[in-house]
């Protein structure tokens, strides 16, 4: 483990010699992880982006390689669909997330590498580390931080930032 590593302790999650505050899926942590379990996958996943809304974020506050979530950006959550647990501009249905929402959780998103690039069908989709609607309100699987320490985290990460879960 190194500093620049993000880990999941009992106090919260550490990065860069800090404890931030974090909430996990309703579930907690789980080693089998099944689409709509809301249960946060353990392992070591990877950080594989950074997205954010140009229109409430500021692109001089983000490092230059984030990219803007555009208003078609979704996520596809369907498993028998080719783009499953990948970033698509087509409205599949229901099973697609928008990624631009009314509310600020996706404001920020650090996807993860979580059953992807080569996604199984039904293993759980879009892991993001994003912020959290109130301290202790659970997320649907991914980790959730308050806006300030997810815009540390983001400013500091880089594609290929390990983050580590363990149940």
């Amino acid at each position: 483990m190194s500093p620049h590593d993000l880990v999941l302790t009992p106090t919260g999650l550490r990065y860069h010699g800090r404890i931030f505050p974090v909430v996990l899926g309703r579930n907690r942590v789980t080693t089998n992880k099944r689409e709509g379990d809301l249960a946060t996958p353990s392992g070591t996943h990877h950080v594989i982006g950074l997205l954010y809304r140009p229109d409430r974020v500021a692109a001089t506050s983000v490092p230059p390689w984030a990219v803007p979530i555009h208003l078609q950006d979704r996520w596809c959550d369907t498993p028998g669909d080719p783009a499953y647990n990948h970033l698509t501009r087509q409205s599949i249905g229901p099973a697609t997330e928008r990624l631009r929402r009314a509310d600020p959780l996706y404001d920020l998103v650090l996807p993860l590498d979580w059953n992807w690039p080569e996604a199984a069908p039904g293993k759980g989709s879009a892991i993001f580390i994003h912020q959290w609607r109130c301290p202790g309100y659970p997320t649907a699987g991914c980790l959730g931080l308050s806006r300030r320490d997810l815009l540390f985290v983001a400013r500091h990460a880089r594609p290929g930032t390990q983050v580590m879960i363990r149940p």
